[in-house]
Order: C-alpha cells, then sequence, then structure tokens
C-alpha cells in the first residue's frame, strides 16, 4: 500500500484542513439549528445517515469499494475506535449545542486541536516545536475566555429551557 504522506513541501494538505474548518464552522451553525426541538440522540443518528449516503456514493463513484472485513486487522480495530470516538463526540456535541449558544460551544469543541497535539506527541512520538506550543497555549486561553459567561450575558441570555417556561407561562 502507498504511503498517502505527501512529498515534503507540498501544502495540499493545508487546504484540505482549512476546508475542513469551514466544514466544521457551517456543522456547527447548521446543527445548531437542526438540534432544536427534537432529541439530541435523533438529530445525531440523522447526520450519520446523511454521511453515511453521502460517502457511500463518493467510495462507488471513485470505485474504492473493498470488504471492510479484509481490511488489516490493526486498521479496521482503529478504524472501529475512531467510529466510536466520532459518535461519542458528535452525540455530546449535538447535547452541548441544545444547552449552550453555539458561539461557545464550537471553540471549546476546538480544544480538540490542544488534546490532538499532546496525545501526538505522547502516543505517536510526533514532536511539536516551540511555536505549536505556544499554539495549543493560546488556544487553550481561548477556550477558557469563550467558554465564561461574562454576568450581564448571563442576566440577558437565560438557558433555552427557562425562556421556553416563561414564553409558555406568558
Amino acid at each position: 500500500m502507498p504511503d498517502p504522506t505527501p512529498a515534503a513541501g507540498s501544502f495540499t494538505w493545508f487546504w484540505f484542513a482549512l476546508l475542513s474548518a469551514v466544514f466544521a464552522a457551517l456543522t456547527n451553525i447548521f446543527a445548531k439549528v437542526g438540534v432544536a426541538g427534537i432529541p439530541s440522540n435523533l438529530a445525531t443518528w440523522v447526520r450519520v445517515v446523511v454521511i453515511l449516503v453521502v460517502t457511500s456514493a463518493l467510495v462507488a463513484a471513485n470505485s474504492e469499494w473493498a470488504n471492510p472485513l479484509d481490511l488489516p486487522r490493526k486498521t479496521l480495530l482503529f478504524l472501529v475506535l475512531s467510529g466510536i470516538a466520532t459518535g461519542a463526540s458528535w452525540l455530546a456535541y449535538f447535547k452541548a449545542l441544545q444547552m449552550a449558544p453555539a458561539s461557545q460551544v464550537g471553540p471549546v469543541d476546538k480544544l480538540s486541536v490542544l488534546l490532538i497535539m499532546v496525545t501526538a506527541v505522547l502516543f505517536l512520538g510526533e514532536t511539536l516545536n516551540w511555536k505549536q506550543w505556544v499554539g495549543g497555549a493560546l488556544i487553550l486561553a481561548g477556550v477558557i475566555l469563550v467558554a465564561q459567561k461574562a454576568p450581564e450575558q448571563a442576566a440577558s441570555n437565560p438557558p433555552a429551557t427557562v425562556a421556553k417556561a416563561q414564553a409558555d407561562r406568558g
């Protein structure tokens, strides 16, 4: 199997990573609207079905189908573990979106960037330079700042359940 890692100096990965960030931002906004009024688990299920259909079409269109049971056991194990982690992440993410503003949930969710950096060093043997560590520290600082509601914001923005109860009474 050829190594999918691009040649040294290739910057193509950056454009795919940037697209990922754009789509992640859209995911946050679309999901915030989509989870309103339905159980977060159902919303996650709908998302999974859409992803299954779209990725199945991509695999078919690119003639990439292979029997998953023929994959190397280690590959299959880690893809299954990744799928479980993805599902757990999405379930928690959609629940958080029901409970808090997207502008707070999204940045906290991106704390995963720092966690990826630390686990890549600890478990994958990757090395980070000082710029990457400073960037990770800034992400952590940003998450801490964004996650905290200002006292005036908390008073003027009651939780959705309180606002709904007030609307139902009024």
